[in-house]
């Protein structure tokens, strides 16, 4: 069975964007750039809020611009033909490779877990992921933490009542000293 991650940046008092919506201070460096690369060819599709979707359409014709680089123009070619599905309900219309859900988040993931497939089943975007952990959908938790506190904004992990345990599956610290934090859920 595919597992279902959440991954994504964070700050290191845990919020994926600072309290006046910036996230300018997630901007990759080569090595940090290099590793996102490595780790969306581990993915089969991504689950996308609508936030994040927007964002990302910047992707989808990324490749059209003269001025990428060579690792960006592998990022878009990774990124442009993987499926995504976006779970909105403003939305009436999504570009390239993406749909809209038809379903609950828990129908889409099961849906997706029947399917034959080795990559992970992604997950971006903190509501979309609050929802999932709430529903014990998660299998890993991977952060890339950067050194900076923000002081609010949208946090990383869910603000939930209960208690789940983690496993250290991996770390990895960058020349930049933004780490990498792997943890699977202990079931």
């Amino acid at each position: 069975m595919r597992s279902v991650t959440y991954s994504m940046n964070v700050s290191l008092d845990g919020y994926i964007v600072g309290p006046d919506g910036d996230f300018n201070w997630t901007e990759p460096d080569g090595e940090v750039f290099r590793f996102w690369i490595d780790e969306i060819r581990g993915v089969d599709v991504h689950l996308l809020g609508r936030r994040l979707y927007e964002t990302m359409l910047y992707w989808e014709t990324a490749d059209q611009n003269p001025s990428l680089d060579e690792a960006e123009l592998e990022w878009a070619a990774l990124w442009k033909p993987l499926p995504k599905i976006v779970f909105s309900t403003t939305l009436s219309a999504v570009q390239g490779t993406a749909r809209l859900a038809s379903g609950g988040l828990a129908e889409e993931i099961e849906r997706l877990r029947a399917e034959p497939g080795e990559g992970d089943i992604a997950i971006g975007g903190a509501t979309l992921a609050a929802e999932a952990a709430a529903l014990g959908l998660i299998d890993e938790y991977r952060a890339v933490v950067h050194p900076v506190l923000v002081g609010g904004g949208i946090p990383f992990f869910p603000r939930h009542e209960r208690r789940v345990a983690l496993e250290l599956v991996e770390t990895r610290t960058f020349s930049s000293r933004v780490v990498y934090v792997r943890y699977s859920v202990a079931r």
